[in-house]
């Protein structure tokens, strides 16, 4: 049996920190789609504190080098939210943070949707909803099968798991007792066209997932702490896959946008972004606005 790599419990000191650079990093992630004009706000600004804990504790990496063998395998299955990968990679000092300005815009490495031939410190590159899923098993049952000691980490949407191919990929991972592989779904129960439970429901999804053999922790999304334990957790299970279902609000942190469908796939106005960050710099109004 492998050894369980040990990701550190969290400090009520490091949790303020990383609470403070979610922040911040939802911040950039609406000045990024402000400057680029088109993209997709609620997704990012939901997967904040997620990619922020993923960057910032959970993930054996190394900005330095991103090609690394040893590293931990991050893969983006649903590449329309990449905005909040750029930004928390930049802060965590993969690229300067005023190459964030450059997304969408011709001849950058921060496409719309993830490209490795742009950008080597990604794993994986993705538009069509389902392609992350089969990528990351692959991934993992290559490390399973040649005892290699790094874990493969795969963030999917709702859309995700409307394509048949997530759930054949779910079949291979629970029939090969993949491990080393933890999915990271983002219920966040919206979609381009309106809410998922009225398009595609989805429910019981912990029960689906079970039924195929995996091991299954609900969270909320928001808890950094609840997080990190069920990624902690998830080091220790050895005889199935497991996934992390993390319940999300769309646009979280910013009144106007949560739980509206509408923000799934356009920027903030010049207004709407003025409004976004006093609201992110004030808590909400509770605190004195503040820079990083």
């Amino acid at each position: 049996m492998p050894s369980v790599r040990d990701i550190p419990s969290i400090t009520d000191k490091k949790l303020h920190s990383l609470e403070k650079k979610a922040n911040l990093i939802r911040q950039d992630v609406l000045k990024m789609l402000r400057e680029a004009g088109s993209g997709h706000s609620a997704g990012p600004l939901g997967l904040a504190d997620i990619f922020t804990s993923l960057y910032f504790h959970v993930l054996k990496h190394d900005p330095k080098k991103p090609g690394w063998s040893d590293r931990d395998r991050l893969l983006l299955s649903c590449g329309h939210v990449v905005p909040i990968r750029y930004a928390a990679m930049a802060h965590a000092g993969y690229f300067p943070k005023k190459d964030l300005m450059t997304l969408r815009k011709l001849g950058s490495k921060l496409q719309g949707h993830p490209e490795v031939t742009q950008m080597k410190s990604l794993e994986n590159t993705s538009g069509p909803l389902g392609d992350g899923g089969p990528q990351s098993c692959g991934m993992a049952y290559v490390a399973k099968a040649d005892k290699l000691p790094w874990h493969t980490y795969c963030v999917l949407s709702e859309g995700d798991l409307e394509a048949g191919i997530t759930w054949e990929a779910a079949m291979f991972a629970g029939k090969n007792n993949l491990h080393n592989l933890t999915w990271i779904i983002d219920r966040n129960n919206i979609q381009i066209d309106g809410y998922t439970e009225d398009i595609m429901p989805l429910e019981p999804l912990a029960d689906k997932f079970a039924a195929f053999n995996w091991t299954v922790i609900e969270i909320d999304g928001h808890n950094i702490m609840q997080f990190v334990d069920a990624c902690r957790y998830a080091q220790t299970i050895w005889e199935n896959p497991v996934v992390i279902i993390a319940h999300t609000v769309p646009g979280k942190g910013v009144d106007f946008m949560e739980f509206e469908p509408g923000w799934h796939g356009k920027p903030p106005g010049s207004d709407e972004l003025r409004d976004a960050l006093r609201e992110l710099r004030t808590l909400g109004g509770t605190i004195e606005s503040e820079s990083e």
